[in-house]
């Protein structure tokens, strides 16, 4: 199962622990992970299940490609990483 790790500033605002789900794409993953926390889900994700604009996912340090349909491929040990994208002067 793929390892999914919230950054601190998004537990902030919602409960979303790191921890393991299983998926062979990000989209699988994540709703698995989410079936059981659907607050996190809409902080994460907008009412059309794309990624939103001020979160970012990076896949074993890779920058998640396909914000809409998240399909981008995920391992067995993969690691997935959600953070909120900071903007400011």
């Amino acid at each position: 199962m793929a390892k999914v790790t919230f950054t601190q500033n998004i537990q902030r605002h919602v409960t979303c622990r790191d921890t393991e789900a299983a998926g062979r794409s990000v989209r699988e993953v994540l709703d698995n992970l989410f079936a059981g926390n659907p607050r996190a889900r809409s902080y994460v994700l907008d009412d059309q299940a794309a990624l939103r604009k001020h979160m970012a996912i990076y896949i074993d340090g890779e920058l998640l490609r396909d914000r809409v349909q998240l399909s981008d491929p995920v391992t067995d040990t993969g690691d997935i990483y959600v953070f909120q994208a900071l903007s400011g002067g």
